[in-house]
């Protein structure tokens, strides 16, 4: 049996208070053959993605946010809710400042060959108390 999860109606609401949001491509049910990635957005998007590629006939969280991004530069916003691995979580929810770090390609430690995956990294900074 396939199980669906949805947005808790608190936190919706907090975010709608701010965002006033006027579409939801990833709707609850989706209808038959139904694909936002495919269609315009709203003016200010609810987007709570298949977090599960199996879940996404036309693709999954990353589809989704490259949707978000072209859509930001027609003038649209689109508030995210995605799953962080447990780490970005603990570091985020302790304060840390996150910037994006880029494509890295890491060396391997003998050779110094570049490694063939360049998933994006963060750098995370936790500032000491004073």
């Amino acid at each position: 049996m396939k199980r669906y999860w949805l947005t808790p109606p608190a936190i919706y609401k907090s975010l709608d208070d701010e965002f006033h949001f006027d579409f939801d491509p990833c709707p609850y049910p989706r209808p038959e053959g139904y694909n936002s990635l495919a269609l315009p957005w709203g003016k200010c998007n609810y987007v709570n993605p298949p977090f599960l590629n199996s879940d996404a006939p036309f693709g999954g969280p990353s589809k989704f946010v490259h949707k978000g991004i072209a859509e930001r530069d027609m003038g649209r916003t689109s508030v995210f809710i995605l799953p962080v691995p447990w780490n970005i979580g603990l570091l985020m929810n302790a304060g840390a400042e996150i910037r994006y770090g880029g494509r890295v390609q890491w060396l391997d430690t003998s050779t110094k060959n570049p490694c063939p995956r360049r998933a994006p990294q963060i750098i995370a900074i936790l500032r000491g108390q004073q």
